[in-house]
């Protein structure tokens, strides 16, 4: 029996050059905001990585590594354990993270200015992953129906009938907290199927799923459709500072394609902590995600709450997945940059504004819920208080 994880513990992270609370300055423009913006949580990771991780530090040499059989069966058995997913050894591809693997997918499976759809607002990697390697952004904005957000599937295969090779798809949903329902994965699958669409589905916040909902691996779905997925360890268990991520690649000939990209850029994620952390976190990190996951719950129900009752004016969406709230904002009436002025100066957090993630993004802002209860209660307070001054 695990003993409980004190996620309401603070830990101080000055002097780790997190990215989180070190770049606030350069960033905010403010030291002392409340950083409730870049993905990663102020939790501590599983009991077993630290562990791993420190019996690994004291064995003084520290050079090149491979990639043993165990990685790739900690992540088959996690797949399979808590997605139902069966992955042949022979599709997975490690890479040095998921924005990398964006890039190299793209490249290695279009060719310059063909066109990539991306759905926005989505993570803004998805914009640049298309334009710095010279292909078309072609965008297929979500619609908002009564508070979820919804593929527009019309429009979308209107745009891979007249040319688009491949859609950038995010499963579950960051920003919009969205897990995709099996219909409307089926319905992806239709388009894909009839216009030879690849799909590139980052699937990197797959355990971050609330009660109620269910994430279901898109390639799990199809065996005729090209799809290449991107997992991860490193959102779930709070290592995104080791680099690993891998691709899952059915197609042999896309995935030496892809492979021979990453060659030719000479980068590799085989970093010994990376491996034995990622290990570690398959294996025993199950009951760390299920305490995780009730904390995270119960922090959203508690924002969402408060701002029903203090400020309804900022709109809570619904939050199916991810530790990312998704903050309609557009009730205050103030443009995207008094926005940003607004929470940042006046009310010190510092949340990423919404139009960062596409102008479908405008007039909201993503909040990372991810830290002690205690620290997002007085953020929540710093908006509400600084909202009542400027009235």
């Amino acid at each position: 029996e695990m003993s409980k994880i004190d996620f309401d513990q603070q830990i101080d992270r000055s002097g780790t050059y997190s990215l989180k609370y070190d770049a606030r300055q350069r960033l905010f423009g403010r030291e002392d905001a409340i950083p409730l913006w870049v993905a990663d949580m102020d939790f501590v990771a599983p009991e077993a990585v630290t562990r791993t991780l420190t019996v690994r530090a004291e064995h003084p040499l520290y050079g090149y590594s491979e990639y043993p059989a165990a990685l790739y069966q900690a992540t088959q058995e996690w797949f399979l354990r808590r997605h139902h997913w069966h992955i042949a050894t022979e599709h997975i591809l490690i890479c040095p993270g998921v924005v990398p693997s964006l890039h190299a997918t793209i490249m290695a499976l279009t060719e310059k200015h063909e066109q990539v759809i991306a759905q926005p607002p989505v993570y803004f990697p998805f914009f640049s992953a298309v334009t710095e390697t010279q292909r078309e952004l072609v965008v297929n904005p979500l619609v908002l129906v009564d508070d979820y957000y919804q593929m527009n599937f019309d429009q979308l295969a209107e745009q891979a009938a007249s040319g688009a090779k491949m859609l950038l798809l995010c499963s579950p949903h960051n920003p919009g907290g969205r897990v995709w329902s099996e219909a409307e994965l089926q319905k992806l699958l239709d388009i894909a199927r009839q216009h030879q669409l690849i799909i590139l589905s980052d699937e990197i916040h797959a355990d971050l799923v609330f009660t109620g909902n269910k994430h279901i691996p898109l390639a799990s779905l199809a065996k005729d459709v090209p799809i290449v997925t991107a997992v991860s360890a490193s959102k779930t268990f709070n290592i995104a500072g080791l680099g690993m991520s891998m691709l899952i690649v059915p197609d042999s000939e896309h995935k030496k394609a892809i492979e021979s990209v990453f060659n030719s850029w000479h980068v590799s994620a085989a970093n010994p902590f990376s491996i034995e952390a990622t290990i570690a976190a398959y294996r025993h990190g199950d009951d760390w995600l299920e305490q995780l996951l009730v904390y995270l719950q119960q922090s959203y129900e508690w924002v969402k709450q408060f701002f029903a009752v203090h400020l309804p004016k900022i709109r809570v969406l619904p939050l199916q997945s991810t530790y990312l709230i998704w903050l309609d904002c557009q009730a205050l009436l103030l443009n995207d940059k008094q926005l940003r002025t607004f929470f940042v100066q006046q009310a010190g957090v510092a949340m990423n504004p919404g139009v960062m993630f596409g102008d479908a993004g405008s007039g909201f802002m993503r909040m990372n819920i991810a830290a002690p209860r205690s620290v997002i209660e007085q953020a929540c307070q710093q908006i509400i208080t600084a909202w009542e001054n400027m009235q």
